[in-house]
């Protein structure tokens, strides 16, 4: 197995977004911007099988969401609002204009989608062309849940009970949680590099990790939730084009119709299920590079009734 680095030649920065907030990124490749956000329990990691074939035509800026990685964790707010996905979005906006790009195109898995998609309601003039990965929007996902998907997404209801049980937890064995959560999927942990999934385990394992990844979790079934409300009851839509991709193996595609309702909150939407599991970049690298590269390019035509959901 390569011993190597996992993106040899990026750049690592630390922005500071706000007077106590800090965010780790790493950047490298030419071209037009294109901001690469994670999901949970992950890092920018997840991002090294697709990162060389898009750092050919595109600047990656590679980032740590607040509260993961070696980005900060500040503690969480009584309301959580320092978790909203309002104010980390913010946190990748003012990263960007640090580094220069006041526009740029997103392609983000699980969380990350979730903050790329505040992102570009809030600042829809700085985000070009979104990419999300297998997730339908959060209010119609929690509006909808079900036994099955409650069941297929404990960590959801985990993760948002009170501080500090499901934190102290997390913190017994955080290296167990990695491969639990992360292993329970359709998968298993085949598909991960164990440089990455090392990377993982290391990061959860810093202080105030497992604090921020519930913060997260919470602010969703809070303040984000009254903040899509606001967007649906004032018409609010995303008003760039949009590529959503989900895994068909996955709990997204068995539980929702993420064409169907990526096309009630987006103007111009794409998508389509994806042969595998959760973690796409990881999983299919080669297909979601396929599939991404000419929307990011611009060249695909809109085909907002076309794909599975």
């Amino acid at each position: 197995m390569d011993q190597g680095p996992l993106f040899p030649g990026f750049v690592p920065h630390r922005i500071s977004t706000e007077p106590a907030v800090e965010i780790h990124a790493l950047v490298g490749g030419s071209g037009p911007p294109l901001l690469l956000l994670h999901g949970h329990p992950q890092t920018h990691a997840i991002w090294h099988r697709v990162a060389p074939a898009l750092a050919e035509r595109f600047t990656l800026v590679l980032a740590d969401l607040r509260g993961y990685g070696d980005s900060s964790k500040p503690a969480g707010a009584a309301d959580h609002v320092n978790y909203s996905k309002r104010v980390m979005a913010r946190d990748m906006l003012r990263l960007m204009h640090s580094l220069g790009f006041q526009a740029f195109s997103v392609l983000a898995h699980d969380r990350g989608a979730r903050l790329a998609h505040r992102l570009a309601l809030d600042h829809a003039g700085a985000v070009r062309r979104l990419v999300l990965l297998d997730i339908a929007p959060t209010l119609a996902m929690y509006e909808q849940t079900t036994q099955a998907f409650a069941r297929a997404y404990w960590h959801w209801f985990f993760l948002i009970q009170p501080a500090p049980l499901p934190e102290r937890l997390i913190e017994a064995d955080p290296a167990a949680y990695v491969r639990d959560v992360m292993g329970r999927r359709s998968a298993g942990l085949a598909p991960f590099d164990p440089r990455a999934l090392a990377e993982y385990m290391r990061a959860l394992s810093l202080p105030g990790t497992a604090h921020g990844i519930c913060e997260d979790y919470r602010a969703s079934a809070g303040i984000d939730l009254e903040h899509d409300r606001q967007d649906l009851a004032n018409g609010r839509r995303l008003s760039m084009p949009v590529l959503a991709l989900w895994g068909e193996h996955g709990v997204v595609h068995r539980c929702f119709q993420p064409l169907g309702e990526w096309q009630r909150v987006a103007d111009d939407v794409r998508g389509e299920a994806l042969p595998c599991g959760h973690y796409i970049a990881e999983e299919a690298p080669d297909l979601l590079v396929a599939k991404a590269l000419p929307f990011l390019a611009g060249s695909s035509t809109p085909a907002s009734g076309r794909g599975s959901g």
